[in-house]
């Protein structure tokens, strides 16, 4: 497998205006399965023509820029080159070193992304340059910014606390149980953001993202839900609670 993703990298990085390819998910954590897929980045700087990629001939689909919703994560392709599935990544470095000193700053937005219940801050691009392993080029490797440490849970809770107060206000006394539990599922996770931002961890995605916050508690509260009003407006309580106790044992205190 060494062999192949040298092979898949080097074409990668032969493409016009790319100037580095990294590899993350599992494998660069070394957390992966017999089967996981492969994901890369490609790190181009103005422009870049997704043509080049239609070009080498792997199958798959190839989005354009811009494609998987704009924004920091601004598309990419799933292919199979040799059979095997790996993922590509477009990340503009203007974009990246600009969102990098944002982090720098406390600062970030956070932006919808399909499958993602949180959305996705605008510092995962930041996240992917400390985490990734670079394969071509040379990409900065930051730290956890001390200010994005310090104001990040703050957003993240702020806007998860407002999920749960609707929940409790606005679905859990009519029994609309699918309005209420879709609430409680997305205000989890953005606590789990601002619970990990609390620590310093960075975060690439949410597969795992209530494991590693110690928030899989949510998932039992969730299951022995039933739609009577009451019970409803109690597991909102326990939800909150919970996640609401996880942020002030690694923060001390919510703003």
């Amino acid at each position: 497998m060494d062999e192949f993703l040298a092979r898949v990298a080097q074409s990668l990085a032969g493409l016009p205006g790319v100037e580095a390819v990294s590899l993350g998910g599992s494998r660069a954590l070394g957390t992966n399965r017999p089967d996981s897929d492969w994901d890369l980045a490609i790190y181009y700087r103005g422009t870049f023509d997704p043509q080049h990629v239609r070009d080498l001939g792997w199958p798959g689909e190839v989005s354009e820029i811009g494609g998987w919703g704009g924004g920091v994560f601004n598309g990419g392709a799933w292919l199979r080159p040799e059979g095997i599935h790996v993922d590509v990544h477009y990340r503009d470095l203007d974009v990246v070193e600009h969102q990098l000193a944002e982090a720098r700053e406390g600062r970030f937005h956070v932006e919808p992304l399909l499958f993602h219940l949180a959305g996705i801050p605008s510092y995962l691009v930041v996240a992917e340059l400390a985490l990734n392993r670079v394969l071509h080029g040379t990409l900065p490797r930051p730290d956890y910014p001390p200010a994005l440490r310090e104001n990040a849970p703050t957003v993240w809770w702020g806007t998860a606390s407002l999920l749960f107060t609707y929940a409790a206000a606005n679905h859990a006394p009519y029994g609309r149980y699918a309005q209420c539990l879709g609430l409680l599922a997305q205000g989890a996770s953005q606590a789990a953001h601002a619970v990990l931002a609390a620590r310093g961890e960075w975060v690439t995605n949410e597969k795992t993202l209530l494991t590693k916050a110690g928030l899989t508690g949510v998932d039992d509260l969730l299951a022995s839900a039933t739609p009577a009003p009451d019970h409803l407006t109690e597991i909102v309580r326990e939800v909150h609670t919970l996640c609401e106790n996880a942020l002030q044992s690694n923060k001390g205190s919510i703003d």
